[in-house]
């Protein structure tokens, strides 16, 4: 059996890893950036939300899952694509 201490980037309330709950946010049409997703995964007590969505990948693959539902992606800077 799998004790959640040791999966610490699972949040304790929905079981959800970071990225999960993310890519939920993305394609739920609440979020309209990364920085969004972050500031809403850090209010529903995710740890370690900028280390789990730092990479230029997840970054591009979260753009996409925005704009997938028709919105429009409120511009970021690319900084973080490096």
């Amino acid at each position: 059996m799998v004790l959640m201490a040791e999966l610490p980037y699972l949040n304790r309330m929905n079981d959800k890893s970071t990225a999960q709950r993310a890519f939920e946010l993305a394609r739920g049409g609440t979020c309209r950036s990364v920085e969004d997703i972050r500031r809403k995964l850090t209010e529903e007590n995710y740890e370690s939300v900028s280390a789990h969505l730092s990479g230029p990948t997840i970054i591009r693959q979260l753009r996409a899952a925005i704009a997938e539902g028709g919105r429009v992606v409120q511009d970021e800077p690319d900084d973080d694509l490096d």
